[in-house]
C-alpha cells in the first residue's frame, strides 16, 4: 500500500512539474476563470484525447462552460467521423487547450487536416506533454482545461425541436455531433 501511494503520489507531483517547466500556473477556474463563457467557443480551442502511445487532436468552435450534477463542466461536441471521437470514447479525461495569435496556423491547421492521415501534431513542430491523469496536450498552449467525461450521449434527430439543427444536420457528412460533458479536474494557463 505504502509503494502504491509513493508511486501515485511521484505522477502527481511529475505532472504538476511538467506544466511549471513549460511555463503553466494552475488555476481554479471557478473562481480565475475571466473569459465570456458565451463568446470563449466561438474563438475556436484545441481538444485533445488519447494516451501516452496515440492521441489527437482538432479544433472546435462548440461548447458550454457551466455547472452539471454540482460540478465545473464544459460541455464539448464531437461528429461521429471525426478521428478524435474514437479517443473520446475509449479515454476518460481530454483537454481543451487555447492558442494565442501567433499558433493561428494550429487552429486551421488542426480544423482542416485529419490525424488518420498523420501526426497534426509534429507537422506543427507542438510537443506534446501529459497531465498526471495522462491525457495530452501541447506546451505551446496559452491554458490548458483538463476534464473527466462525466457523460457521453449523440444527438437524436427526434429531440430537434427548431429548424437550427434540421438544418445543421440537413447536409452534414461527418454525422451528427455527440455531446461529451467533462468535469473540470485541472486547468493551467502560462502567465
Amino acid at each position: 500500500m505504502t509503494v502504491v501511494l509513493a508511486v501515485a503520489a511521484l505522477m502527481l507531483c511529475s505532472g504538476v512539474k511538467a506544466q511549471e517547466e513549460y511555463g503553466f500556473e494552475k488555476f481554479e477556474v471557478e473562481k480565475d476563470f475571466s473569459e465570456n463563457g458565451f463568446q470563449w467557443f466561438r474563438k475556436a480551442e484545441i481538444l485533445a484525447a488519447g494516451s501516452k502511445k496515440k492521441h489527437n487532436a482538432m479544433t472546435i468552435g462548440w461548447g458550454g462552460i457551466g455547472t452539471l450534477w454540482g460540478r465545473t463542466a464544459l460541455t464539448v461536441y464531437v461528429a461521429e467521423k471525426r478521428y478524435t471521437k474514437k479517443f473520446m470514447d475509449e479515454s476518460q479525461y481530454f483537454t481543451v487547450m487555447t492558442f494565442g495569435p501567433k499558433h493561428a496556423n494550429v487552429l486551421r491547421y488542426m480544423g482542416s487536416k485529419s490525424g488518420r492521415d498523420g501526426d497534426k501534431a509534429a507537422a506543427l513542430k507542438l510537443h506534446t506533454a501529459y497531465t498526471a491523469n495522462g491525457t495530452p496536450y501541447y506546451t505551446e498552449a496559452e491554458s490548458v482545461i483538463e476534464c473527466k467525461t462525466m457523460y457521453a450521449a449523440p444527438f437524436d434527430q427526434k429531440g430537434f425541436r427548431s429548424e437550427v439543427p434540421k438544418q445543421m444536420y440537413r447536409n452534414n457528412s461527418s454525422g451528427f455531433h455527440t455531446m461529451y460533458v467533462g468535469e473540470v479536474v485541472n486547468a493551467w494557463r502560462k502567465q
